[in-house]
């Protein structure tokens, strides 16, 4: 199995920049789909960004394109979530995913998840 751990979490202004990280323990990473997802309190978990086993494909939710970009280092075993332009909206809990399957905004997809990193976006 695949362990993750998030880290990159904190408090950022309303407009400023963070860039998580995820990273994964194993030798399977690079045959692994990855997404990050995000839940705020009393609020269901939803689907932030994914990515493909090699970088080549990306697939974002409405609510984040053209502020936030996943990546992946698989020679690091690292999944990265960049993010601009945040808004205080975007507080929430930020877990890092993976699937054995293809990239896929589906939760029930994922059977590898990490611990969560929390975000904090003031006005």
């Amino acid at each position: 199995q695949v362990q993750l751990v998030e880290s990159g979490g904190g408090l950022v202004q309303a407009g400023g920049s963070l860039r998580l990280s995820c990273a994964a323990s194993g030798r399977t990473f690079s045959s692994r789909s990855m997404g990050w997802f995000r839940q705020a309190p009393g609020k269901e978990r939803e689907f932030v960004a994914a990515i493909s086993r090699n970088g080549g494909s990306t697939y974002y939710a409405d609510s984040v394109k053209g502020r936030f970009t996943i990546s992946r280092d698989n020679a690091k075993n690292t999944v990265y979530l960049q993010m601009n332009s945040l808004k205080p909206e975007d507080t929430a809990v930020y877990y890092c995913a993976a699937t054995a399957g293809p990239i896929s905004q589906h939760q029930s997809h994922y059977n590898n998840w990490g611990q969560g990193t929390q975000v904090t976006v003031s006005s």
